[in-house]
């Protein structure tokens, strides 16, 4: 029998969970770590980054401003407290729970910073993550079938109300409606627009997971601080399903030695699973553009 939890993340799509940060000074040496490798990607001294102006990968540089910071587990950050995390035994507990797997299974894939830009507020446009916004009903219904593979979570290190989500709609295709407000490469003027959106507020500490493909979009407030944790992490019995929405990010660098030695054993076996994938999967293209 499924648990609650797997019950209530079918039916809705998302749950929220709390309390997956071991401890207030856990939670205070993941802040101070944003703070440094927000610093350095607002400095320019860090590459890696979700520019304003560009909503999915390739990001460019076209914008000085960011509102995301990519790879904060790459050695040259200098930051062990971000994959000592993303290993740690009460996250992995839920993702098991929710993939309904081992910890044997378990992939490693993309962990990133979801940040407020300094002079610019940003929106994301309604999607799915990949799925083209010009899918017919029945190519939408085939693609959301193959997606019970991986989960995407957000946990949020300050009060987080950007996220809005469709509950339900990573069971079903849009309505005729939904397509209206889904098809354009605008993001909305007001997300509540969308029949059956609804706005998810993060208190310090808790974690929403949910389906990627479940209907959603965000805005990005350049007054209000963000800081919040955007992860994802797949079941390998998914084979290569999953392929194209993780390694359009870029992650040759976690193929390097330097990564490997940071990591606990079970980090290394996650990595393993992931390098195995990526060697199967040489050319994916992107999942969205926009």
């Amino acid at each position: 029998m499924p648990s609650e939890l797997k019950t209530l993340y079918e039916e809705q799509g998302f749950v929220i969970v709390p309390g997956l940060i071991p401890s207030s000074s856990h939670e205070q040496k993941l802040r101070e770590a944003c703070d440094r490798i927000v610093s350095l990607t607002r400095e320019g001294k860090w590459p890696h980054r979700r520019t304003v102006g560009k909503q999915f990968p390739p990001f460019g540089d076209d914008n000085p401003d960011s509102w995301g910071v990519q790879h904060v587990m790459h050695p040259e950050l200098g930051e062990p407290v971000f994959a000592e995390w993303y290993t740690s035994q009460k996250l992995l507990d839920v993702v098991v729970e929710l993939l309904e797997c081992g910890e044997e299974d378990l992939e490693m894939e993309l962990f990133n910073l979801l940040i407020n830009p300094m002079g610019h507020n940003f929106a994301l446009r309604w999607h799915r993550d990949d799925v083209s916004e010009k899918a017919s009903e029945e190519e939408e219904r085939e693609a959301l079938q193959k997606w019970h593979f991986g989960v995407q979570w957000n946990t949020a290190l300050y009060r987080d109300s950007c996220l809005y989500i469709v509950p339900g709609s990573h069971r079903t295709a849009r309505t005729p409606e939904q397509r209206k407000y889904s098809e354009t490469m605008e993001p909305p003027s007001n997300p509540l627009d969308m029949p059956g959106a609804v706005q998810l507020t993060l208190q310090p500490g808790e974690s929403v997971f949910y389906n990627s493909n479940i209907l959603h979009c965000a805005t990005y407030n350049c007054t209000e601080k963000r800081a919040t944790l955007h992860a994802t992490m797949g079941n390998v019995k998914g084979g290569s399903t999953r392929a194209r929405n993780i390694l359009q990010h870029g992650l040759d660098w976690m193929k390097e030695d330097a990564f490997h030695k940071e990591l606990n054993e079970k980090g290394k076996a996650m990595l393993n699973r992931l390098i195995e994938m990526k060697e199967k999967n040489v050319s994916v293209g992107y999942s969205l553009s926009g």
